[in-house]
């Protein structure tokens, strides 16, 4: 049997269909918009993209965005101020700072500063703490759009051996923790993790999130897992050899179509969902 292509391209906009619903009867009950604030620091080629793609996103489901781009000299203290300002305005409804920021930036400490309610890309420690702990929160994107993904194609997660290549704060993490929360058995593996190969060898979800091209060898994966590459490297390389895979996984996601539009995809339901609870009373 052909391995199983986890579309996350197809479900991204499928998804977006049914946000231009909600986001419709939304205009129409309070005459309002979700608005999305996204914060560019720097004039860095690819995060200009990416905030392009998510304003671009925001205007195919109805909703407005709000972009706030900041000079490559700015400091953490400018960029915490912009951050309360957007806080404080009842009409933005996400908040999202693009990742990286200029190296000046105490990012951890623009995160934070971001309002919980309005914590729409998940970044924050408190967002973290509550989904960990199974209480509601918005989910970090990339990592809750993974789920949506496997919960779409009816992946089973309980009692799985999950094994997470990578423990990045709005990655791996997360990521091991919304598989733990679905009863899945979770093993997180970093750069000074000891035999990778055979740690990678046990997983029946293998979650690529390490960030360096190729990193995880086909070789290496058991025949049947279910393996999600979430690396974007230049010319359409992740963390994981492509070259196999379809051989050995029972269901892949390909690079690129298959992580990436679900991120976005994540922010903008998340957004609309913040819009709902605010405009909706």
């Amino acid at each position: 049997m052909p391995a199983l292509i986890l579309d996350g391209k197809k479900l991204a906009a499928d998804t977006e269909s049914e946000l231009r619903a909600r986001v419709s009867k939304l205009k129409e009950a309070s005459g309002k918009t979700p608005i999305l604030a996204t914060i560019l620091v720097g004039n860095d080629p690819a995060s200009e993209t990416y905030v392009k793609m998510k304003a671009n996103a925001c205007t195919r489901v109805g909703m407005e965005s709000t972009r706030v781009h900041l000079p490559e000299t700015t400091s953490t203290a400018e960029l915490l101020e912009k951050i309360r300002e957007l806080n404080a305005n009842p009409s933005v409804h996400g908040i999202l700072l693009q990742h990286p920021v200029p190296k000046q930036i105490d990012e951890r400490a623009a995160f934070e500063a971001i309002a919980i309610e309005k914590d729409v890309d998940g970044v924050t420690c408190l967002g973290f703490g509550r989904m960990a702990m199974g209480v509601p929160a918005y989910g970090c994107a990339t990592p809750a759009g993974i789920m949506s993904l496997l919960k779409h194609y009816q992946i089973p997660l309980a009692g799985k051996q999950a094994v997470v290549v990578g423990r990045s704060a709005i990655l791996g993490k997360p990521m091991a923790m919304m598989l733990l929360n679905e009863d899945a058995t979770v093993t997180i593996c970093h750069s000074k993790t000891q035999n990778l190969p055979e740690m990678v060898g046990v997983a029946d979800i293998l979650i690529g999130a390490v960030g360096k091209p190729e990193l995880i060898k086909t070789a290496w994966i058991k025949k049947g897992a279910v393996v999600v590459d979430a690396g974007y490297h230049p010319g359409g390389i992740g963390d994981i050899e492509a070259a196999g895979l379809s051989e050995v996984a029972s269901a892949y996601t390909p690079v690129p179509g298959g992580v990436g539009p679900m991120t976005i995809s994540t922010l903008i339901r998340q957004t609309v969902e913040s819009g709902e609870k605010t405009l909706g009373k």
